[in-house]
């Protein structure tokens, strides 16, 4: 299909591929907002996506999701931590003390639900949250 007239072809540097690319693959960003940043059909973007040389980081995206957490089965069977005037769970090495935060909290439910907090959370609201669930 042909251009509209006196409208030239665009011309993308391999590291201009690369930088949209790179943006297209960040957390929480769709292919087509970065499509509409630059003007361009979101098609092309996901075709430098499957070209190895500008979306290099795919792999990397990959190996950081891994690396990124673990998860542990947990049984809350009773009250069993110790908590401080703000209800939160103290750490008891060394001389220094802490309360407990987790970044992000995804709990799946044996039904199939899901439960995700996100941002700096008390482990106490956590385990709160969890003993509520149960009861």
């Amino acid at each position: 299909m042909a251009g509209k007239k006196g409208q030239k072809k665009r011309f993308w540097a391999d590291e201009e591929k690369r930088s949209i690319c790179e943006q297209a693959l960040a957390p929480g960003v769709s292919v087509a907002q970065v499509a509409r940043r630059y003007s361009m059909n979101a098609n092309l973007i996901f075709k430098w996506l499957k070209d190895p040389r500008f979306s290099p980081a795919a792999d990397k995206t990959q190996m950081a999701s891994k690396d990124d957490g673990i998860f542990l089965p947990v049984e809350v069977s009773g009250p069993s931590i110790d908590h401080d005037a703000d209800d939160a769970p103290m750490m008891t090495a060394g001389s220094t003390s802490a309360p407990l935060l987790a970044h992000r909290v995804d709990i799946t439910l044996s039904d199939g639900r899901r439960v995700v907090v996100e941002g700096p959370t008390a482990l106490s609201s956590v385990i709160g949250l969890v003993q509520g669930l149960m009861a």
